[in-house]
């Protein structure tokens, strides 16, 4: 059965799972932008302890973020390949997601493991180091639930076959990936670029 006969629209003429996908955006923008506002406001207000300007390492955060984007291209090839029914070259893709993902993960545990055990930079060190680690921690988890989505995809897609093709899902899926993307280019911005300006 094709993707159409399963397709069930707002009346936005929106397809319902996009549309809740869209709504779940919106929604996270307040939470990021309320997280965002508060490590602005707190990060110059430490009295001890470790300041981003001691800490932070661009040159590693750079690559993370290549990483980031990267994966996103791979996403939109993924998307690309599940319309056009080219399964090999789908799960190829899907999985380029999911190692991007994760790479990126390994990069976000070394940041925090080399500010926690070298620079003593913990949750409660200061208010600088709560507000900047719930920041970029959030943004972690969601990265983690990009991964575990994209990962259950292709696990789906290797199970089924060829009789598995639902643009529709990768569709929703590369709206979240791209968001949490989007997200982290804000907050390489703002967090580790702005502390050199």
């Amino acid at each position: 059965m094709s993707d159409a006969a399963h397709v069930h629209h707002t009346s936005t003429d929106i397809e319902n799972r996009k549309f809740a996908m869209w709504v779940l955006i919106a929604s996270e923008c307040f939470l990021f932008g309320t997280l965002i506002a508060n490590y602005l406001i707190n990060k110059g207000r430490s009295l001890s302890g470790p300041t981003p300007q001691e800490v932070y390492k661009i040159d590693v955060t750079t690559l993370s973020t290549f990483d980031l984007l990267m994966s996103s291209v791979a996403m939109v090839l993924a998307l690309h390949y599940c319309k056009e029914k080219e399964l090999r070259k789908f799960q190829f893709w899907t999985a380029m997601v999911v190692v991007g993902g994760l790479i990126f993960l390994g990069f976000q545990y070394h940041e925090f493991s080399t500010f926690v055990n070298q620079d003593g930079l913990g949750l409660s060190t200061n208010i600088f180091a709560s507000s900047f680690y719930l920041l970029t921690g959030c943004h972690g988890a969601h990265v983690t639930v990009g991964v575990l989505w994209m990962s259950s995809i292709l696990v789906t897609s290797l199970i089924k076959g060829k009789d598995w093709f639902n643009s529709e899902i990768v569709e929703v899926a590369g709206l979240y990936w791209h968001f949490v993307d989007v997200v982290w280019i804000i907050i390489f911005t703002v967090v580790y670029l702005f502390v050199y300006v």
